[in-house]
C-alpha cells in the first residue's frame, strides 16, 4: 500500500478509554453511553440490517439463510459486536411472491436497516426499487435475480447460476458425449441452454438436448425419458436446473422403466442439489453417487468452513434450519463477513447506508478466508457480462458425489469469466 498510514490507538484500547470517558463524565449506566449491557457489543451505536429468504412455501425454501444470520450476528455480538458495534439482524419470510420481497423491503427501509445481507428472492424488481429509492446496498445475495446482476447497489459474492452452468458445461464437456439439460420452461430458463453450451463448446463443442419443463410439477417421467433418451447410454450425462423441484426430476429419473438410465451419468449445480439431498436419496447407494456437481464454494468438508461450523455449534443451539452444506447457508456467511470487513474498515461510530455503498464501490476489499478469490467492487473489478456485469467472482468449484458424499473433483477455483464473456446472451 501507498500513502500516508495515520497513527491511532488499538481497537480496544480505543474502546476502553472511550468507556472510561463517558462513565466519569457523566457517571451514567452503560447503556446511556450506548453499550449493550452484559458485554454482547461495543460502545459504537448498533449496525442494523435484514435478510429475508422464502420460508414454509410450496416452491424454494431458503430458512437456513435467517437462521445463519442470527447465529452469525450472536457470535459478533458476544464478542464485541463488529468493530464495536452491536449487529441487529432482522428476518423478513420472502414467501416467493412479489408483494412479500417488496414488503420485507420497505420494512427494512421503515426499520432503518443500513443493509440487506445474504438474502434470497427471486423477484428481484420487486425488492430492488425500494433498497434504491432509500440507497440501501444489497450485500451477497443468493444470485438468482438479474438485478443483483445489474442494481448499482447489488454487491454479489458469486457469479449466480450464470457461473454454475457455464461452470457445469466446463465440467461436463470432457466427460459426456452427449448431454440433456432439463431446465425450467421460462423466460429465466431461456438464458441456461446458451451458457450451459458455451462452456461444452469449450470442450467437445456438441450442444445440449434443451428440455423444459414446468418449474412446479410435482413428477418429471415424461421429461425424464427424453432426456434419457437424448444423452444416450454412451458417455451421456444428464444435467437437471429445477432449483427445489430438481428432487422431483431425479426421482422420476430414478423410476425410469429399463436399465438404460443406470448407464446415464447424472449432474447438476449446487443451487439445485445438496448434501441433504443426497443423504435423503440414498447417499452411497443411491442416485446421486458419481453424479458432477458444479458449485461456488469449496466443498463443504473444506477446512475453510471451519470456523463456521464452530458458530453454528455455538450460537445456533441445534437449530435445525441450519445446514452447513447447503449453499444459502454458505453464501449467507461470506455475505456476513463482507460487511463485517467493510465496518471494520470504516471505523466509524456511525455506519450509515451511502457509507457502506462508497466504502464497497472505492475499492474496500473483502478477504474470505479462501471460501472466495478476494472480493473488490470496483467498477474495473467488474466482469461487465451483457445481463450480469456487476459480477466480480466468476469463479466455480467442481465436485463430485464419492461414498455418499460432495467432495471436490479438482481442487482450487476454475474461472469461468471467458466462457460467460462468450456467450450469446440477449
Amino acid at each position: 500500500m501507498t500513502g500516508r498510514r495515520r497513527f491511532s490507538f488499538p481497537r480496544p484500547l480505543r474502546a476502553a478509554t472511550a468507556l472510561a470517558l463517558c462513565t466519569a463524565a457523566a457517571g451514567a449506566p452503560l447503556a446511556g453511553c450506548g453499550v449493550v449491557p452484559g458485554g454482547s457489543a461495543g460502545i459504537r451505536e448498533p449496525v442494523t440490517v435484514m435478510t429475508f429468504a422464502p420460508e414454509g412455501t410450496r416452491a424454494t425454501n431458503m430458512p437456513g439463510m435467517p437462521a445463519i444470520a442470527q447465529a452469525y450476528a450472536s457470535s459478533v455480538n458476544a464478542k464485541g459486536g463488529a468493530d464495536g458495534h452491536e449487529l441487529r439482524v432482522l428476518t423478513c419470510n420472502e414467501h416467493n411472491t412479489t408483494s412479500g420481497a417488496a414488503a420485507c423491503a420497505r420494512r427494512a427501509v421503515a426499520e432503518g436497516a443500513v443493509a440487506v445481507v445474504g438474502s434470497y428472492s427471486q423477484n428481484g424488481r420487486a425488492f430492488m426499487a425500494p433498497l434504491e429509492a432509500a440507497g440501501i446496498p444489497y450485500i451477497g445475495g443468493y444470485g438468482v435475480s438479474e438485478e443483483e446482476f445489474t442494481s448499482y447497489l447489488s454487491y454479489p459474492v458469486n457469479g449466480g447460476q450464470a457461473a454454475l452452468l457455464a461452470g457445469n458445461g466446463r465440467q461436463l464437456a470432457d466427460s459426456c458425449r452427449r448431454v440433456s439439460l432439463v431446465r425450467p420452461d421460462t423466460v429465466a430458463g431461456d438464458e441456461l441452454p446458451v451458457l450451459l453450451n458455451t462452456g461444452l463448446a469449450e470442450g467437445n463443442g456438441r450442444p445440449s438436448v434443451d428440455v423444459k419443463a414446468a418449474e412446479d410439477a410435482t413428477e418429471y417421467l415424461e421429461e425424464a425419458a427424453r432426456a434419457r433418451d437424448a444423452a444416450g447410454d454412451e458417455k451421456g450425462c444428464v444435467t437437471a436446473v429445477l432449483g427445489e423441484r430438481t428432487a422431483n426430476f431425479f426421482d422420476s429419473f430414478r423410476r425410469l422403466p429399463g436399465e438404460d438410465a443406470a448407464d446415464v451419468r447424472i449432474s447438476s449445480v449446487l443451487s439445485s442439489v445438496g448434501q441433504p439431498l443426497i443423504d435423503r436419496t440414498g447417499g452411497a447407494g443411491g442416485l446421486f453417487e458419481g453424479a458432477y456437481m458444479t458449485g461456488w464454494y469449496p466443498d463443504a468438508g473444506d477446512a475453510r468452513w471451519g470456523e463456521m461450523r464452530q458458530v453454528i455449534k455455538d450460537h445456533a443451539f441445534g437449530d435445525d434450519r441450519i445446514d452447513p452444506a447447503d449453499a444459502g447457508v454458505q453464501t449467507t456467511w461470506i455475505a456476513y463477513t463482507v460487511l463485517t470487513k467493510v465496518i471494520e474498515a470504516l471505523d466509524r461510530d456511525t455506519i450509515t447506508p451511502g457509507a457502506l455503498s462508497h466504502a464497497l464501490d472505492t475499492g474496500v476489499g473483502v478477504d474470505t478466508g479462501g471460501l472466495t478469490p478476494g472480493l473488490r467492487w470496483r467498477f474495473e473489478d467488474m466482469l461487465g457480462v451483457p445481463g450480469f456485469p456487476r459480477i466480480v467472482n466468476p469463479n466455480v468449484t467442481f465436485q463430485v458425489v464419492r461414498d455418499g458424499r460432495l467432495v471436490a473433483e479438482r481442487p482450487g477455483f476454475v474461472d469461468v469469466g471467458g466462457t460467460m464473456s462468450q456467450a450469446p446472451m440477449a
